[in-house]
């Protein structure tokens, strides 16, 4: 990204403003094209249904004590139909957690790929089971059996049930280590191409990271076990899809109308990667509304960032700030004109969303989404400050900064209100405590970003991020600093974990879950680039798989 300095004229003097040089969208008028498209024909319906019966009977006759249920539920997830059998798979993980120790101590000590996938299993689905079952698997020395490398399925189970380790778990830190080294040396010698894929596929995007329609998208192209169930999933896969294609349509549409981009030609132009970020967070047919709501609202915060990090003054952002805290139509008429274009499109989402919630009786809830982006616009405003006045925070004062500015909890106050009646308000209320689960989940998107964007924003010009923070009091190295904040998001990601498994039971486990998927699309955003803000690369052909090209 090129620095781009835009000279404005007023009646008074000449201001020179920062703009990054973003590219135009990827998609233009792409997605309008979708507007008449059917979700599902008649016969479709009820081919759908036939094979959904036949899944959920295979489902429920399977032994339920048994390694072929284990695998069975597993690749049901992993071809992304499990919200249809979300009673039967419950059901089923809590016989196997009431029985886990009696079940694991029947396996062979070597059965590498039982015991790692019932840990991943009882753990994804939020049950605390004890992580000594692996220590069967090492020597007199506490090491790691070598003869365990030879069973390649075995060790990509394990690999992916280290994933799911809490603080003090060192077998599985250990675990982590022997299952990357080894998988890395196996990688090159494997004969097999599919377990080949597999194997890169986790070693760059582990299971805990994947964003769900992803993976169930690379799954179903290597998937052939089981004919019934591949013909369902793909099925399911491309009805959905169509959903998806038609809400984007809708919101393509919202943004030509707005015409924005020709008023505030600075700004990141990303309608269909806010969508993307949107599907990530909940895909399902019961969601739709949710989603086109929290696509606006990430699109118009993206806007206001962008505001605050390049184009504003100084003397504008202040003013803007508390505008924002006034929170009323009449507030916009001291703005200058392409801020109060930003502000009267922010008030218009929300009344959207109160509209919405009348039907329930809950618009009062979103007061808890407009504290939240008060306070986000405050922080957003500090680190204004800190730029004007060239200051570098210390890494504490910019952590807390970060807390809010990493985004999470706005967006998780924003999309609960679209999650239905169990969202409640006692939820809100916990939420607003800013609990560790949201405080890690946040932190970890706020150094994932920092890490592959604060060299292209140090050249445009903007405040120091967490790696100059960091080198700046240290006195360090960039690649010191770099190493610290990777092994500070491994870290968050342990407590994220930690709280996980605490809450479930305590709050209603698709909600906690929409948190953990805000975070691995975060992961998988700015994994090798900030591909939010260059979507020109990785994330239009991953955009392309998942929204535009169905499944043959």
């Amino acid at each position: 990204m090129e620095l781009c300095t835009q000279t404005v004229a007023t009646d008074e003097f000449i201001i020179s403003r920062r703009a990054g040089n973003h590219h135009p969208t990827a998609w233009g008028d792409h997605f309008l094209v979708y507007a008449d498209l059917p979700v599902a024909n008649e016969e479709e319906e009820k081919k759908h249904e036939d094979l959904k019966e036949e899944v959920r009977k295979m489902l429920v006759m399977t032994p339920s004590k048994s390694l072929q249920k284990l695998d069975l539920i597993n690749t049901i997830q992993r071809l992304g139909v499990a919200y249809h059998f979300e009673h039967e798979i419950e059901e089923s993980l809590s016989y196997m957690y009431t029985h886990y120790q009696e079940w694991i101590s029947e396996f062979d000590g070597n059965d590498l790929h039982a015991i790692s996938l019932c840990f991943r299993l009882l753990r994804q689905q939020g049950y605390y089971v004890s992580c000594d079952a692996f220590r069967r698997l090492t020597n007199d020395q506490g090491n790691f059996k070598k003869e365990l490398v030879n069973n390649v399925h075995g060790m990509l189970s394990l690999y992916e049930a280290a994933q799911y380790r809490v603080h003090g778990e060192v077998i599985l830190d250990e675990a982590l280590n022997f299952t990357i080294t080894q998988l890395k040396l196996i990688l090159p010698k494997l004969s097999d191409s599919q377990l080949a894929q597999q194997v890169n596929d986790a070693l760059k995007f582990s299971i805990k990271d994947g964003i769900v329609r992803v993976e169930t998208r690379k799954y179903i192209s290597f998937y052939h076990e089981n004919e019934v169930l591949l013909n369902f999933a793909k099925l399911d896969f491309n009805i959905l899809q169509k959903l998806h294609k038609k809400e984007l349509c809708e919101i393509t549409r919202w943004w030509k109308e707005l015409e924005i981009v020709k008023s505030l030609p600075y700004i990141r132009d990303k309608v269909a990667e806010a969508y993307f970020w949107s599907l990530s967070v909940y895909f399902e047919p019961q969601y739709s509304v949710a989603r086109k709501l929290l696509t606006k609202i990430v699109y118009i915060i993206t806007i206001i960032d962008d505001t605050y990090d390049i184009y504003g003054t100084l003397d504008e952002l202040t003013l803007f700030t508390e505008t924002i805290e006034r929170w009323n139509i009449d507030a916009s008429e001291q703005l200058p004109l392409y801020m109060k274009i930003i502000y009267l499109n922010l008030l218009d989402v929300y009344n959207e969303i109160e509209k919405e919630l009348a039907n329930e009786n809950k618009s009062f809830l979103v007061n808890y989404s407009i504290k939240e982006i008060k306070k986000m616009t405050r922080a957003y405003f500090q680190e204004a400050k800190w730029y004007h006045e060239k200051k570098v925070p210390t890494m504490e004062k910019y952590m807390k900064n970060g807390i809010i500015t990493g985004g999470l909890l706005l967006l998780a106050s924003t999309f609960w209100l679209g999650i239905g009646k169990i969202a409640t308000k006692d939820a809100f209320d916990w939420m607003a405590t800013e609990p560790s689960i949201l405080v890690a989940g946040s932190l970890i998107g706020r150094l994932l970003n920092d890490l592959k964007s604060h060299e292209e924003e140090q050249k445009r010009g903007d405040v120091a991020k967490a790696v100059e923070c960091y080198m700046n009091e240290y006195n360090v190295t960039k690649e010191e600093a770099y190493m610290k904040i990777r092994n500070m998001i491994e870290n968050y990601w342990n407590v994220l974990n930690e709280e996980y498994l605490k809450l479930t039971g305590v709050i209603p486990r698709v909600l906690l879950m929409s948190i953990v998927n805000f975070t691995r699309a975060v992961e998988f955003l700015y994994k090798d680039e900030d591909a939010f803000t260059c979507s020109k690369n990785n994330l239009k052909d991953v955009i392309s798989v998942m929204l535009i090209d169905p499944i043959i």
